[in-house]
């Protein structure tokens, strides 16, 4: 059987991880003010595999004969596990629905190709077999776009690329590389690395998402102010249709019509599947620095990172958290000994005294990259500009600890969800004249929700990302369901709400999570209804026989 290591089954990354509260000595408080949960009660536990009932496999003798032949007998799987762990992402509301061994509908089979060869012939014998095939990379997806539809009465196949994960070759002279699609950020960048280059993609599902799942979702990374989102960073692609395949060359730029590589991106399987990709790469920089900085509020910071942004300074990474994302922070850190302790307690006595508001303050990192000169120089740049908007600088050590911790997040979900709670995400882009009233307007619309709920709860967020025009705003949410309603359904409200309020105030559906069924029902609020056309009739032309992983992009009215 295939040596590809997969996340757990019932929740975010591998076995033997977790999120642990008992060496933060403020976070139990904190959650008791901000959602009601006594840390002090053990959570449950996530059921045991041996308590989910996995529907049989409808995989046929011959579909089955033709995928054994593409890729060899061991690399088709039937296996309950298997199954079970590529029919969900990782979203809330499939965390909520594996767990409680919600599956109406599992894939049949999974399968592992080595190359691109074997990918075409598991293509082709899936199409004329009138089957479906899903494309799975990390299995990291947040917004629904690996979960078969439930009424598919079709043999479902899930085709795992996580064999092809090797580096191809690095042009030197321009710059690029070609990577095979299943390679995940971990494994990419240490065989850049060791030859001296990097990528520099980093997005929040770094560990466990891929190349492949990057391109087809429209990832964004950490140092996208540097790197470039994944679009940006994407040059040249090949990608499988049934019979045939899209070739992409990696041109700097061209004149040719409609791009066919900006309709591939962002496709979430519906087009095809992407087997390798022409990507750009750089020297691994001769230094890398993160910066803390301080705000007196949220608008202070906004309007810096907003400057930031036209200065001649080029940083990597221009984040700034609202002030409940700041005290989120500073609930999370573990005990401080000795003095480093003391001088944090040092500084927000003096804040305090020089009339900072401390239940307003905000936490900012920006990250440096590059020559000693040039990161001296923009450090000197970003901090005028802090300084304009009365921020102060904390240092290098708060930075580290933020660049050490930064993909751990996404584990603090599981621990709610364990104590009966919900946790989540969403993002959203707007221009810069538009973020302040994108920002009240969810905020107030997720509040809103809570309290018609009857549930305490606890929104924050965070902006990065920054563009010319705009940047994005992340926002994390949660609260207590109330245990006499439906759990799900308690959730659609809130995430329903946050989501209209983008589209209400001016934002988009997704900044970087991509579409997948969750976000589906918002896109012709985001695009146009004249816009949901073209690509309606782009997937039809490509896919007619909805073949390929159909019901993800498009909302469910406008599928044919």
């Amino acid at each position: 059987m295939t040596d590809v290591e997969h996340q757990k089954w019932w929740g975010w990354g591998v076995e033997g991880i977790a999120f642990h509260h008992e060496d933060k000595p403020a976070f139990a408080g904190f959650v008791l003010d901000k959602v009601g949960i006594d840390l002090t009660q053990p959570g449950g536990e996530p059921p045991t595999f041996d308590e989910i009932a996995v529907p049989a496999s409808r995989l046929g003798d011959d579909l089955g004969a033709r995928l054994r032949a593409a890729v060899g007998d061991h690399q088709v799987s039937t296996d309950d596990m298997l199954r079970v762990v590529h029919t969900y992402g990782k979203g809330m509301r499939d965390l909520v629905r594996v767990r409680a061994g919600d599956l109406p509908r599992v894939p049949d089979a999974v399968v592992y190709p080595a190359n691109e060869d074997e990918v075409r012939a598991v293509v082709d014998a899936t199409v004329a077999a009138d089957a479906v095939l899903i494309p799975f990379g990390g299995g990291s997806n947040i917004s629904g776009s690996l979960t078969p539809q439930p009424r598919e009465e079709r043999t479902i196949i899930s085709l795992d690329l996580g064999r092809m994960n090797r580096v191809l070759e690095i042009d030197e002279s321009s710059g690029l590389a070609r990577i095979q699609a299943g390679g995940l950020g971990p494994d990419i960048e240490e065989q850049l690395t060791t030859r001296g280059w990097t990528m520099g993609h980093q997005p929040d599902s770094f560990k466990h998402s891929t190349l492949g799942g990057w391109i087809a979702t429209r990832s964004s990374g950490m140092q996208s102010d540097k790197y470039g989102d994944i679009a940006d960073i994407t040059r040249g692609l090949r990608v499988v249709l049934p019979g045939k395949v899209v070739e992409l060359r990696p041109l700097p730029s061209t004149s040719t019509g409609p791009s066919v590589r900006e309709m591939i991106i962002g496709s979430e399987g519906r087009l095809g599947v992407i087997t390798e990709a022409w990507v750009n790469v750089h020297r691994v920089p001769e230094n890398r620095d993160v910066i803390a900085y301080l705000f007196p509020n949220w608008a202070a910071g906004l309007a810096a990172m907003a400057e930031i942004s036209t200065s001649d300074a080029a940083p990597t990474i221009t984040r700034v958290s609202d002030a409940n994302e700041t005290a989120f922070s500073l609930a999370t850190r573990k005990a401080s000994k000795g003095i480093s302790g003391k001088v944090g307690e040092g500084l927000f006595e003096v804040l305090r005294r020089r009339g900072w508001d401390l239940e307003k303050v905000c936490i900012s990192y920006i990250g440096y990259e590059g020559g000693a000169g040039k990161v001296r120089t923009e450090k000197s740049i970003v901090g005028k500009v802090i300084g304009k908007h009365g921020g102060i600088r904390l240092g290098r050590g708060p930075g580290a600890m933020y660049d050490q911790k930064k993909f751990d997040t996404p584990y603090i979900r599981d621990f709610l969800l364990d104590r009966g709670a919900i946790g989540d995400v969403s993002e959203t882009a707007a221009p810069w004249s538009k973020l302040g009233q994108v920002y009240t307007t969810t905020v107030r619309a997720a509040r809103a929700k809570f309290t018609e709920l009857g549930v305490p709860g606890f929104i924050m967020c965070h902006l990065s990302h920054s563009y010319h025009s705009g940047a994005c705003l992340y926002f994390t949410f949660a609260f207590p369901p109330n245990p006499d309603a439906d759990f799900l359904g308690q959730y659609d409200v809130v995430k329903t709400a946050i989501q209209q309020s983008f589209i209400d105030a001016g934002g988009t559906l997704s900044h970087h999570h991509g579409v997948g069924t969750d976000h589906a029902p918002w896109l012709e609020g985001d695009i146009s209804e004249a816009g949901t056309d073209l690509m309606v009739g782009l997937l039809r032309a490509a896919d007619p026989g909805r073949n390929l992983n159909p019901g993800t992009l498009i909302p469910d009215h406008r599928e044919w």
